[in-house]
């Protein structure tokens, strides 16, 4: 299996298989149970790990092998480096810090185990994919991009004594050879201390700044490095492959995007009985299309039709992506008169007249029936509106995919009936404003298709998730509550509740009366059981936000650098993850 280079994970289920292949590997080389791949990112327990280093991660592009040996360096991240100390020593500059995550990768690849050559296999295939990405990509054009490169093949080379990448040998020579003079004595020392991380470290940072300090006339003197800049900058000039590349520098802090809030409730932690709501008096269920004016829904309608069609979608071919993902063979009858099979007793009348007839048998006839449930749970809150639109053309495809695949769908939201608590709120400071109310808001939950109702009848309904004033605040742990109890009380088999969010839950009121973090426990708390019991497979899918505080199956959407296919692909990706119970 180490040796298995070819063959890229393209469908959702093979995906699933690399990553839990991958995550078995990284847990068998660290000793770590608690770690697990969600999406791309290696995770121990909820918390993201902090592996930089840019040939760690691999595109859904790349060869099986590529995902091993990615998997490979990331256990011997984990086991052969000690993460204090890189903390301590890495530098802030990006350049710097670039340099530096690869010099660390490459001490602790060098180390593999002699006894696994099968490891240093995977390493090397790996590396040699992301060099050729990188070349191929067009960025060793430009002469930041070719020191860069030349950088990481150097280093490698030197301090795993092996080679550089045959196909860049003689691109890279000459620029390797003016380096030689400015990083000969750091080459040299981290050949020699690779065996001692903090010694290395010294040898590493000095290079990083030496490399740093070569770029930085390109960028300000306003000549060939700001050429190289327009170059990257061209949209028409190889972008998708460069875009690959173009966050090689961004580290954050552990993820690109933001990360949902997190902590614990010290009120709801010391409440005997739990989450409270202070009065469900105000609370409200309402059929979606119903708050919008008829001519305005339909006015939504029209422009929503139009924008997925300009997406030119194959809603067939993904109704047939979600049947081979959702259905379970099923038995539905008999093809009598085969000729191989079990018995059929009805036909052996026929020997009488027919006494070389041999289509005497039966055979089950074996089905692939959905028989699945997805619910897609919208957060309303206000900081959804302006992806209001990208969420409503997805929900709308995956409704109609799943009808032709033979699955029922609902599509619920869930918001406030008011700003800042309205008639609960008020409702409390009649009461004497009692310490520690709970949730004090009006629950709003919206219905834009129940599992009963089909596409044709429900699609005008779905297009009030465009209408802005429904977005107000959200208390996501009651609304996840609320879709699952209507998911457990359907009749399918199998149950999936995918929660659209871009953000923590928040009404200001509740937060104000009780402490910031009280609705957010909340959600966990839910979450938690839901996941626990498993009749219901929970998936969060953060518009714009890392929702891994959470949900423990999760994914997160780039509205901005996505197109609606490609929401579509990551959608469906996240579903295939779900391990089946």
């Amino acid at each position: 299996m180490t040796d298995a280079h070819t063959g890229a994970p393209a469908d959702p289920r093979h995906r699933q298989r690399v990553e839990e292949l991958c995550a078995a590997a990284v847990r068998a080389l660290s000793a770590d149970p608690d770690l697990r791949f969600r999406g791309p990112r290696l995770h121990r327990g909820r918390r993201p790990l902090p592996l930089h280093a840019p040939h760690l991660h691999p595109t859904p592009e790349d060869d099986f092998g590529s995902f091993r040996g990615a998997a490979d360096g990331m256990a011997l991240r984990l086991t052969r480096s000690d993460a204090g100390l890189h903390r301590r020593e890495r530098p802030a500059e990006p350049v710097e810090r670039l340099v530096f995550e690869m010099l660390e990768q490459f001490r602790v690849e060098a180390l593999a185990p002699a006894a696994m050559p099968g490891i240093a296999r995977n390493l090397r295939h790996r590396h040699e994919q992301w060099s050729l990405a990188f070349h191929r990509s067009g960025l060793t054009e430009t002469a930041r991009g070719l020191l860069l490169y030349t950088v990481a093949q150097v280093c490698r080379s030197r301090i795993t004594a092996q080679p550089v990448v045959a196909e860049t040998e003689d691109l890279i020579e000459d620029t390797r050879a003016a380096l030689a003079t400015a990083i000969g004595h750091d080459l040299a020392g981290l050949r020699r201390h690779r065996d001692d991380q903090a010694a290395f470290a010294d040898h590493a940072l000095s290079l990083a700044r030496t490399v740093a300090a070569l770029l930085t006339p390109a960028e300000g003197e306003g000549g060939a490095g700001d050429e190289d800049a327009r170059a990257d900058d061209d949209p028409d000039d190889r972008s998708h492959d460069r875009s690959r590349f173009t966050l090689l520098t961004d580290f954050g802090d552990d993820e690109q995007l933001g990360t949902a809030s997190r902590g614990r409730s010290r009120v709801l932690e010391d409440a005997t009985d739990g989450y409270r709501v202070f009065t469900t008096a105000y609370d409200r269920q309402h059929p979606a299309g119903r708050l919008v004016r008829p001519e305005l829904l339909r006015e939504y309608r029209e422009g929503l039709d139009r924008r997925i069609a300009a997406q030119g979608v194959n809603v067939g071919r993904l109704a047939r992506e979600l049947t081979a993902l959702l259905a379970d063979p099923v038995r539905d009858g008999w093809d009598s008169g085969q000729e191989e099979g079990q018995v059929d007793g009805r036909l052996l009348a026929r020997l009488i007249s027919s006494p070389s007839e041999r289509r005497l048998f039966r055979t089950e006839r074996i089905a692939p029936v959905p028989d699945a449930l997805v619910t897609f749970l919208i957060d309303c809150s206000g900081s959804m509106k302006e992806h209001g639109e990208p969420v409503a053309m997805l929900v709308d495809i995956f409704a109609r995919a799943l009808e032709q695949a033979g699955a029922s769908c609902e599509i619920l939201g869930y918001t406030t009936g008011a700003w800042n608590g309205g008639r609960a709120r008020r409702a409390w400071l009649r009461a004497g404003r009692p310490a520690h109310p709970g949730r004090l808001n009006e629950q709003c939950h919206l219905v834009f298709k129940d599992a009963e109702t089909p596409w044709r009848r429900a699609r005008r309904d779905i297009a009030a998730l465009l209408k802005v004033d429904l977005y107000r605040e959200g208390v996501d742990g009651e609304a996840v509550a609320w879709a699952a109890r209507r998911a457990q009380a359907r009749p399918e088999r199998r149950r999936l509740l995918v929660v659209l969010s871009d953000g923590s839950p928040m009404d200001t009121a509740t937060h104000l009366v009780n402490d910031r973090h009280y609705l957010d426990h909340h959600l966990k708390d839910v979450v938690a059981g839901l996941e626990r019991s498993g009749e219901v497979e929970v998936h969060g899918l953060g518009v714009g936000l890392d929702l891994s505080p959470y949900y423990s199956n999760c994914h997160a959407l780039d509205p901005s650098r996505t197109t609606g296919r490609e929401m579509i692909r990551e959608t469906v990706t996240l579903l295939a993850r779900h391990p089946r119970r």
